[in-house]
């Protein structure tokens, strides 16, 4: 059986292939790259608003007494610190020092949990989380059943609010409300965002998304909203610097060589703490850093970064060209001796050594 066969299809899919989009195999699902331009819809999202179908990600419903003592365990971040109505972003620690993955958790009461995984690493996820699951609590893998979209950009707002009673401009950053959306009851109104340009998540359940997503475009229609594909996923991700698991992090690299150490709270006892405690407490021996390249080229995943002399010091983990910026951007792991702003380094490029310089992130 090819691999064509065997991918998974979002709710929209036939939408998607009507509306011209360009489909690859993701994370186990056929998904949209891009549908006109990637450039225009990057800019249809830093600009005004942009639409994207992200129901391939994962949810799991974490429930019961003991919901809260299985969270604390596998993941990094003190999940006791949070309210009904709030997300933390967290990561799941493995016990070879790397990350299983990366992960948002909603508290939707003191028992109930959601956790939204990435799609690449949702049967992974599951068996890790379940084979932890020493504490009795309640697990259901609802991702099958629930699609999700992310409406984001600095119009989203104006978009989402003609659709709803629900005043959105009184949901914080990383907290969600349950409301009536474009008919629809019960739908997950949340607001954290991979693009950095503002918007909200709305998690329906398979049925309804063709509404939601035919409401949407209605709403938006006057902002010149666009859908948009994998592709401006990636490259507005990487312009504020946010990590993508199986790039910038993955079973192999610690939160704390990546920068993650706010989410790695070490006031509680999670999977593999003496660890990343240690780490923390020597100092990691490599960092994942920003740059922006001086020489002409584009930076790529597993690309070698050297020093002047031309020794390894390091490799990129994401690159591109920023459509915002209008220059070549990227993150990689250095030597700690190299990590300084301002450093000059040189990337591999087909055994050319391209100068770059490391920056702050966000670039944007």
């Amino acid at each position: 059986m090819s691999e064509t066969n065997t991918l998974k299809s979002v709710a929209l899919n036939d939408v998607h292939i009507a509306l011209g989009a360009k489909m690859v195999p993701f994370a186990g699902y056929s998904m949209p790259l891009q549908y006109s331009n990637l450039i225009q819809e990057h800019n249809a999202v830093r600009n005004s608003v942009g639409v994207f179908d992200v129901s391939h990600m994962g949810e799991f419903v974490i429930s019961g007494d003991k919901a809260i003592d299985l969270l604390q365990w596998v993941t990094s971040n003190d999940v006791s610190k949070l309210e009904n109505g709030k997300i933390q972003y967290s990561c799941l620690p493995n016990e070879q020092g790397g990350i299983v993955d990366d992960l948002l958790v909603y508290r939707i009461n003191e028992k109930v949990y959601l956790l939204v995984v990435n799609a690449s690493n949702m049967q992974k996820d599951w068996d890790w989380i379940k084979n932890h699951n020493k504490f009795g609590a309640e697990m259901l893998d609802i991702s099958d059943q629930t699609s999700l979209l992310a409406v984001q950009g600095p119009n989203a707002l104006k978009v989402v609010q003609k659709l709803t009673d629900v005043n959105l401009s009184e949901i914080p950053y990383y907290s969600f409300v349950y409301g009536k959306v474009a008919g629809i009851e019960n739908v997950l109104i949340s607001c954290t965002g991979y693009t950095g340009a503002g918007g909200f998540e709305l998690y329906v359940q398979n049925q309804d998304i063709k509404k939601l997503w035919d409401a949407v475009f209605e709403a938006g229609k006057e902002f010149g909203i666009m859908p948009c594909g994998l592709g401006s996923r990636d490259t507005l991700r990487l312009e504020k610097g946010f990590c993508l698991y199986g790039n910038d992090i993955d079973d192999t690299t610690s939160p704390i060589e990546a920068g993650l150490g706010w989410i790695t709270k070490f006031n509680k006892d999670f999977v593999n703490k003496a660890y990343h405690e240690k780490i923390k407490t020597e100092g990691p021996t490599k960092k994942l850093v920003g740059f922006e390249m001086i020489d002409k080229g584009i930076p790529r995943h597993d690309y070698l970064i050297k020093n002047e002399g031309g020794e390894t010091i390091g490799r990129v983990t994401s690159g591109t060209q920023s459509p915002s910026l209008n220059k070549a951007i990227g993150l990689g792991y250095v030597a700690m001796n190299f990590n300084a702003l301002d450093s000059e380094i040189f990337i591999d490029i087909r055994g050319k050594l391209l100068k770059a310089k490391i920056i702050k992130i966000p670039f944007l």
